[in-house]
Order: C-alpha cells, then structure tokens, then sequence
C-alpha cells in the first residue's frame, strides 16, 4: 500500500518518537522511505539564489540524516535521503510530490495558540494542503512494541 514513504525529520528528539513507528509500517509494507529535513536557516533559504556555500547546519543536517538512514539501513530498510533548503511545509509538499511518496511522516509538537503564533505549525500547513495521506506522531510518544 506504501510503496514510498516521506519521512519529514527535525534533526530533534522528536524523531526518536516518529522513526519506530516508520521502522515497523515500512516493513510491514515493504516501502522505500525517503528521509527528508528542511534546513531552513538564512544560508539555506538563499543558498541557490546568492550562491553560498554551505553553511554548518546544512553540514550538519545532511550528516545528521546520512547516520539515520545507516541505522534505518541496518535493519534492512530500503532509504534515501534528501535535504530540502528553505520553508519546510512547502519543501516538504514538493518533495513529496516530485518524488511521488504515498505517505507523509511527521511529528506534531501540539503548539497552541501562541506557540504557533511565535513558531509557526508546519504540520498544520501540510495537512491542509497535502493530497498525500499523513501520519502524524505526537513528539513524546514511544512505540510500545
């Protein structure tokens, strides 16, 4: 049913909550997962168009993703990985698309009012305009299994 996953990471603790969910549905289903964070500092958001180089969260952030798809990798998961630069919503939905992922993974912090004011809702950007089935895991909750 799953055939390509977009898992969307944080870089954070809250991956830890979302990855044993994914571990468990892609092999169950067999899926492909596409790893994906959005570097979204101000080197990243102009990096295409002033030409930087790549800053130390970028070089951070690409390592951070390659050693989760070493460890994804070790328990025979089939994974790619990409690192998106600029707004992380509207990365997260290109991606998705352009790689014609059938999932999206993400984590949701449960901001309310004025954290999301001051923090912005990613999730609630990709649930209101994502054709793309989600699953949502609440930062903090563990896979019991």
């Amino acid at each position: 049913m799953y055939q390509k996953i977009l898992v969307a990471l944080e870089n954070s603790q809250a991956d830890k909550s979302l990855l044993p969910h994914i571990v468990e549905l892609a092999k169950l289903h067999k899926s492909k997962l596409l790893l994906v964070h959005v570097a979204d500092g101000w080197v990243a958001r102009n990096y295409d168009k002033l030409q930087l180089r790549e800053s130390q969260e970028m070089i951070d952030d690409r390592a951070y993703l390659d050693e989760t798809a070493k460890q994804l990798r070790s328990n025979g998961l089939n994974v790619e990985t990409c690192l998106a630069l600029g707004d992380p919503p509207n990365e997260i939905l290109k991606t998705a698309e352009r790689e014609q992922c059938d999932l999206i993974a993400m984590t949701t912090h449960g901001h309310r009012l004025l954290a999301d004011i001051f923090y912005g809702s990613t999730i609630e950007h990709v649930r209101h305009r994502s054709m793309i089935p989600l699953l949502i895991v609440h930062a903090g909750t563990l896979n019991a299994g």
